[in-house]
């Protein structure tokens, strides 16, 4: 038997995936080789769906009858984030046990959920699967969920219609079945150079950024004030955030160009039109009549990066009802962060996420998932083989 079929425990697993550097900026050719090898080892076909330059694959595999609908379909992402300038007291791609706690980038965020999945195979494949098991594996989720949208697009929404998709993201292996939606933009400012001795002659690109930043600063705090009608999440409102400004060359310069990254995480019920429109027509109304007076050329452009949309509940849903028996719950959560579920949801297919770990690990150097949250995860994995074969 090769290394690649044979029987791997859940640790085993997890440590193998760790050691693979998918870090979003990396290619994650190596990981999903060893899984289409790992997979075809117990018979199990694969196919690649790849990025436009084929440096990135995500990957999609069913095991038992495929033309059956009432299916379960298991997704994750197989990139992690970087490691850059953080103080990990360990190499963060080699798995390390301590006090209870696997360590290793992406063992919370989100490489264990996919590992203890592919250690369950055999145990699938020796029951007999009445119903199919699908795993969507996918690239650069970390980076706007740029994999999943093709995957879903050419294979997914062909599938007979899959009674849920589980995104394995970390829950604390809780059930969520709603979450926010992410709207990234960057605003870029263009204003008319001048010696700093003559600022009435120039058009400071810095400073008008700054009045578009603090504008989106009191949108934030408005949201603040408008809070969560539906109590669910945390934190309670739609969440404004500025990520990164440049601008500027010399102190000497009335600064030409300014650029600045934002996004928002809107509620699920928030109108998600309504931040950019408002930015929009501050600009147009108020600072551009101002910077025209100075220099007709200036300019206030803001362009979408990328948007993923909202995990919109479904309340009594039959696949939802199934992961709650399978984690052993008896309500469903909200989360603040986004998945893949969402653009699973968007396809028409239910999707709620449950996985392994926390979120406040995620991102983090040091990032860990517990132990017995591995366990719980094995367990849950343990009754979804009863379901699917029974």
């Amino acid at each position: 038997m090769s290394d690649t079929s044979r029987r791997y425990t859940a640790r085993e697993m997890i440590e193998k995936l760790i050691s693979f550097d998918t870090v979003s900026r990396h290619s994650n050719l190596e990981l999903i080789a060893f899984v289409e090898d790992y997979l075809a080892g117990w018979g199990i076909a694969s196919r690649r769906v790849m990025n436009e330059d084929g440096t990135k694959a995500s990957l999609f595999a069913t095991l038992g009858p495929a033309d059956k609908p009432g299916g379960i379909v298991l997704s994750g992402h197989t990139d992690v984030v970087p490691v850059d300038g953080q103080d990990w007291s360990s190499d963060p791609f080699k798995v390390v046990e301590r006090e209870g706690r696997l360590y290793g980038r992406g063992t919370c965020d989100m490489k264990s959920f996919i590992a203890i999945a592919l250690a369950f195979v055999p145990d699938f494949l020796e029951r007999g699967l009445k119903l199919p098991i699908h795993f969507a594996l996918s690239y650069d989720e970390e980076v706007g969920c740029l994999g999943v949208r093709p995957m879903i697009d050419e294979v997914i929404r062909a599938l007979p219609r899959p009674e849920v998709v589980i995104v394995g993201e970390p829950t604390d292996m809780k059930v969520v079945n709603a979450h926010k939606s992410i709207h990234a933009f960057e605003t870029k400012v263009t204003g008319l150079e001048a010696h700093s001795s003559a600022t009435d002659k120039g058009v400071s690109a810095i400073i008008y950024a700054a009045e578009l930043v603090h504008f989106l600063a009191g949108i934030g705090e408005e949201m603040k004030e408008r809070g969560d009608p539906s109590g669910k999440f945390d934190p309670p409102f739609t969440s404004v955030q500025i990520a990164t400004i440049k601008g500027g060359t010399a102190i000497n310069i009335v600064p030409r160009r300014c650029s600045f990254e934002w996004e928002f995480r809107s509620l699920p019920t928030q109108d998600a039109e309504e931040i950019p429109r408002r930015l929009k027509a501050f600009a147009e109304e108020e600072l551009l009549p101002r910077m025209h007076k100075v220099f007709p050329g200036a300019m206030i452009e803001t362009e979408a990066h990328h948007i993923v949309p909202p995990l919109i509940p479904e309340d009594g849903a039959p696949g939802e009802s199934l992961v709650l028996q399978l984690a052993e719950r008896n309500s469903t959560e909200a989360v603040s962060f986004g998945t893949e579920a969402g653009l699973f949801q968007l396809a028409d297919i239910p999707a709620v996420v449950c996985g392994p770990g926390s979120i406040a690990q995620a991102h983090k150097p040091d990032e860990f998932v517990e132990l017995e949250q591995v366990k719980a995860c094995e367990r849950f994995f343990s009754r979804l083989v009863d379901h699917v074969t029974a």
